[in-house]
């Protein structure tokens, strides 16, 4: 078997914000922290094994958490330092190889096929890196490594908290067929429903079928890339990109809301945070996405790729608007409301000019130096801004 064959690792940080907490407030190690919104209609962000332990889980609301956990130190989330946490994490993995895939703040693909001459196996490739990262960062991380990022990542899942785990070239197939036919990319609610149809629960159920009839019920593209999964085939290698592949915003409303007019002022806000977070790191989206959190708690999500990289608020809100039309809400009442840029250009790469060139990225960079210099609110969209208070009756003489 070739040295090297399982060159590709998957690096997954644990816990990450509640880690990044507990490295700035040792006394927190080793008790149940949950990360969350912590007004009436908080979710949680992350939690801490011993949080998970006791129940609780990313995405559930903060009040439901405070009652399976009673004991848990709950703190709001401070997403300035986990960016900067975020990189020193990645300029770990540059100093291992340049082939960094970033699929968020906390998690990364490496292509370690390079190292092969400095390292006597994949396993002592992972176990340097998360070293590196425990004494340069401070953070625990879990590493999978295997033939293919798919394995990759499920290894690292296994291996969690804080280990590793190597899938030997060989033995892919042993290890993923047992697997529900959920854990493969590409498999949702409906899919799984569909292939529950067919009486298939594991990927070796799934491997298992002609492809003609894989294809027939899900269509050619799904069907046959699900078959190629489970057979442990034809995944793509790691690609190189920037230290973050995605920046978002999300807001939970204190109370629902719903109606054009309330989404849309929503949007607008949500629009100059994003459109401010994309500038402070230098970089415009190439795709915008759109998420809504209806108040039973159903999510959808809808995307768009642009024609050219996007790092205004106003351009960013007439996406979200489009994106908001094709989401078909209507007057469903709505809990969360989330911006998310994607696809990310440095903004000093070159670009194509526009036709009419626009002076909002002028305007909004101005904007963005006045509210550094005297607060967020120091300028705000007039549409944005609280409603002009009555004047005072005159009083009675």
């Amino acid at each position: 078997m070739e040295r090297f064959a399982e060159h590709i690792a998957h690096v997954d940080m644990d816990s990450f914000f509640v880690e990044v907490e507990r490295r700035r407030r040792p006394e927190l190690r080793g008790v149940p922290v949950v990360v969350a919104g912590l007004g009436g209609r908080g979710v949680v962000t992350s939690a801490s094994y011993e949080a998970r332990r006791a129940g609780v889980a990313a995405g559930m609301p903060t009040i439901h958490a405070r009652r399976l956990c009673r004991e848990a130190r709950f703190l709001a989330p401070d997403h300035r330092a986990y960016a900067a946490a975020s990189e020193e994490v990645f300029a770990v993995f540059a100093a291992f190889t340049p082939v960094v895939e970033a699929v968020s703040v906390d998690e990364a693909f490496l292509d370690i096929a390079g190292l092969r001459l400095a390292y006597p196996s994949p396993e002592a490739v992972g176990r340097a890196v998360r070293r590196g990262l425990m004494v340069q960062a401070g953070l625990p991380a879990s590493v999978g490594l295997a033939t293919s990022r798919l394995l990759a990542k499920l290894a690292s899942r296994a291996a969690k908290p804080d280990g590793l785990r190597l899938i030997s070239a060989g033995e892919e197939t042993a290890f993923l067929h047992p697997l529900g036919v959920g854990d493969l990319w590409g498999v949702g609610e409906a899919t799984r429903a569909r292939l529950e149809e067919l009486g298939v629960r594991t990927v070796g159920e799934l491997a298992a079928l002609p492809p003609g009839l894989l294809e027939r019920r899900l269509g050619p593209s799904l069907g046959a890339h699900l078959l190629r999964l489970a057979r442990a085939e034809g995944d793509r290698p790691v690609e190189a990109s920037g230290p973050s592949r995605t920046i978002s915003v999300e807001e939970t409303f204190a109370a629902d809301i719903a109606g054009r007019p309330a989404l849309e002022e929503e949007l607008l806000r949500l629009a100059d945070r994003l459109a401010g977070r994309l500038r402070a790191a230098g970089v415009a989206a190439r795709v915008l996405g759109l998420k809504v959190r209806f108040s039973d708690f159903t999510t959808i999500g809808r995307s768009r790729g642009l024609p050219d990289p996007v790092d205004t608020a106003q351009q960013v809100f007439r996406t979200a608007l489009d994106l908001l039309d094709r989401a078909g809400v209507g007057l469903r009442r709505v809990r969360l409301l989330g911006l998310s840029a994607e696809h990310l250009d440095p903004t000093a790469a070159p670009r194509q000019l526009a036709l009419e060139p626009s002076r909002w990225a002028e305007v909004e960079a101005a904007v963005g130096r006045a509210r550094e210099r005297f607060g967020r609110d120091a300028v705000r969209r007039a549409r944005l801004a609280p409603a002009p208070r009555p004047p005072e009756p005159p009083l009675a003489k």
